[in-house]
């Protein structure tokens, strides 16, 4: 059965409470680490979330080609994450598919309710908000939309929203534009570890199977944003993940044993690296830590795309070139499917045990 309206945390936000429910209350050690969002944006002092022009990155010369390249290696190396700008996805397309996903969350939640998904049958495409999967019972801050954008054959049309009219044209004319850059940039990382341009792509699911899952998070005002997370600490399993987000800062990366918020860069997309590039790199490549913060001002959006292989048909392990007497494999055999499940397990695991060892 759907959710019912009260459980979204839309409704719960604008109910006019003052204290959240301590569902949503995150656990002390976690506490000590969050801050005021807007403060922790505007600072200046250390490590800041490299931006990567990605302006001459099929130059015809290629001394300015390889420089560019190699910036974007040494970012995905050193961070696992980045601002990419001059990505070839125009502003006007961009603007058209956060202006098509904030109209649908402006919907009233009765509406967006005909879109609910059903997690516990396994239906997880449509409008949602997280249950609580871990044995602590611990929930976000957070509604959502999600759904398979790409590739077109494999879509479930019946889930996609029809308010507005124009979110069905828009989000596929940039779900085409997107795969295209992981193409691109798949290429890069490919070579980047002495292999073939194509190689990486092809292990991840070649052209065809390499899927995008689409889902728009919305993160209401929170009255109690320094108890609470739009988004706990985790990796994303992915091969890359495009976010783009309506300029309000919220993310954050653990980044040299620190959190460390991104800005807000005009025009950007921030594109991670996923689990499945760190495992088939050997480590070479990094997953990032990261979680996402509220606040009590504005409403944020984002919009996170994950480039998924196809679960069971894909083997993850080390690639053999990145392995050898002086760095062995790193990480144990296992399909997509078996790493999502894995993850899950040790985050239930995990949970469980501080709730013992309290």
């Amino acid at each position: 059965m759907a959710p019912t309206v009260g459980s979204r945390v839309e409704s719960l936000a604008s109910s006019g409470i003052h204290t959240i429910p301590k569902e949503y209350i995150r656990p002390q050690e976690e506490l000590k680490s969050i801050q005021n969002i807007f403060d922790e944006e505007k600072k200046i002092e250390g490590p800041q979330l490299p931006t990567i022009d990605l302006k001459e990155i099929d130059s015809e010369d290629k001394e300015v080609r390889d420089k560019c390249r190699e910036t974007l290696k040494l970012a995905a190396m050193d961070w696992g994450v980045m601002h990419l700008v001059n990505h070839g996805i125009s502003d006007e397309l961009i603007d058209r598919v956060k202006t098509a996903g904030a109209k649908f969350f402006e919907l009233p939640v009765e509406e967006k309710e005909k879109y609910a998904n059903e997690q516990e049958s396994g239906m997880i495409q449509g409008y949602g908000s997280k249950l609580a999967n871990n044995a602590s019972g611990q929930l976000e801050w957070q509604d959502y939309f999600f759904h398979l954008i790409y590739p077109e054959d494999k879509r479930d049309m019946s889930v996609w929203p029809k308010t507005p009219a124009e979110y069905t044209e828009v989000t596929s004319e940039y779900a085409r534009q997107l795969r295209a850059l992981a193409t691109k940039v798949l290429g890069i990382l490919s070579l980047g570890l002495g292999l073939e341009e194509g190689r990486l792509e092809q292990e991840v699911g070649g052209i065809d199977e390499l899927a995008l899952q689409m889902k728009i998070n919305y993160y209401p005002k929170c009255p109690q944003p320094d108890l609470a997370l739009g988004v706990e600490a985790h990796t994303d399993i992915s091969a890359l993940t495009f976010i783009l987000h309506n300029m309000v800062p919220g993310l954050q990366l653990f980044y040299e044993d620190k959190w460390v918020t991104a800005k807000c860069v005009p025009n950007s997309i921030i594109m991670h690296i996923g689990d499945t590039i760190e495992i088939l790199s050997n480590g070479k490549y990094k997953s990032i830590l990261h979680r996402g913060l509220v606040n009590t001002e504005k409403i944020r959006i984002s919009w996170a795309v994950f480039a998924e292989p196809p679960k069971e048909k894909i083997i993850l392990k080390p690639l053999p070139e990145t392995v050898s007497e002086t760095h062995p494999a790193q990480y144990p055999q296992r399909t997509f499917h078996q790493h999502l499940q894995h993850k899950l397990f040790k985050n239930t695991e995990e949970s469980l045990r501080s709730k013992l060892d309290g």
